[in-house]
């Protein structure tokens, strides 16, 4: 019968002590699911170029560490200046022209005093004055989005963490859009897709043990997706002190899935002769040895324990006290 997913030991197993004139009795062992997991980062974002040009500096490399807001790389549009050039030609020439509206206006006063103009002509004048004053706000508005633009060919890292990937190259054309470069940050976990059937037994926050080159670690089932891929069920651990060297790489991860009975035995209680595996056990005549085939091997508590598969049932007793 499954049960939900528990991760708390490798084996469930309770205290088995095995003495003698004990009958054997039905233990409840546990079923495992091995699956491989992958090293991830949580956050996997590409520093992207918000403007089209060259890339004439490229400051990181894969595997650096970078800081949010770093810069990465420069690109340069080189029409940009000759824009920004012509825009302050504009300017000048709205200047000048302002200045002498200034002037215009100047005089229509002086002559209205005077009443050699009208009023209508001192009011032409300074709608003169206005309009050539709000072109030179706007251009100097479009100057400031061209130095803008100019501003946004600092390439700058989106979050802090590892440098994963850099597909391009100095010196090469971008398009606005384009990844500069990819960044792994926000703390690395383990993913692992599990069988679909299994998805009943998965529980946030229950413990697991990964199985790494430096031994076994612990963790926790920390998210588990609710889209199903593939047939498969996606779900993050999280590890402590999990190895950040390689981003992707495979780990083994077993899963208990399921409980059942078996028949365990001490290993002590195991004798082999000729290859063949025997338990001793008490008949009515005296002690009987017994040929059987074993199964999974156990620890509880210091305690070696194997199972066996054929061989023994329920009731039979050891021949001698084993623990």
């Amino acid at each position: 019968m499954l049960r939900p997913l528990v991760l708390a030991a490798l084996l469930s197993l309770p205290q088995v002590v095995v003495a003698e004139n004990a009958p054997l009795t039905l233990t409840q062992v546990t079923e495992w699911k091995a699956v491989y997991g992958q090293i991830e980062t949580r956050d996997r974002i590409p520093a992207r170029a918000r403007l089209g040009g060259t890339l004439v500096d490229l400051s990181v490399a894969a595997g650096d560490l970078v800081a949010a807001g770093q810069p990465l790389g420069q690109i340069v549009d080189d029409k940009l200046g000759f824009q920004i050039s012509a825009m302050d030609a504009q300017l000048a020439a709205l200047g000048a022209q302002l200045d002498n509206a200034k002037a215009e206006l100047l005089r229509g006063e002086d002559l209205l005093k005077k009443g050699v103009t009208t009023a209508q002509r001192l009011d032409a004048l300074r709608t003169q004055v206005d309009v050539v004053s709000g072109q030179i706000s706007a251009a100097k508005a479009q100057r400031n989005v061209l130095e803008q633009q100019g501003a946004e060919g600092t390439v700058l890292a989106p979050l802090a963490g590892r440098v994963l990937d850099v597909p391009v190259a100095a010196g090469g054309v971008v398009m606005p859009g384009e990844p500069i470069a990819t960044i792994g940050g926000g703390g690395f976990f383990l993913r692992i897709a599990v069988p679909e059937r299994h998805a009943g037994n998965l529980t946030a926050g229950a413990p697991i043990e990964i199985e790494t080159a430096e031994g076994i670690s612990k963790g926790i089932l920390a998210r588990i997706y609710p889209l199903i891929e593939n047939g498969r069920v996606i779900a993050d651990v999280e590890v402590k002190d999990l190895s950040e060297t390689f981003v992707d790489a495979r780990v083994l991860v077993r899963l208990p899935i399921s409980t059942r009975g078996a028949i365990v035995v001490p290993l002590a209680a195991v004798k082999t002769v000729s290859g063949l595996d025997y338990v001793e056990t008490v008949g009515s005549d005296g002690p009987i040895a017994r040929a059987v085939v074993l199964g999974q091997h156990h620890t509880v508590d210091g305690a070696e324990l194997v199972e066996v598969l054929t061989g023994l049932q329920v009731g039979d007793i050891l021949g001698a006290a084993h623990e």
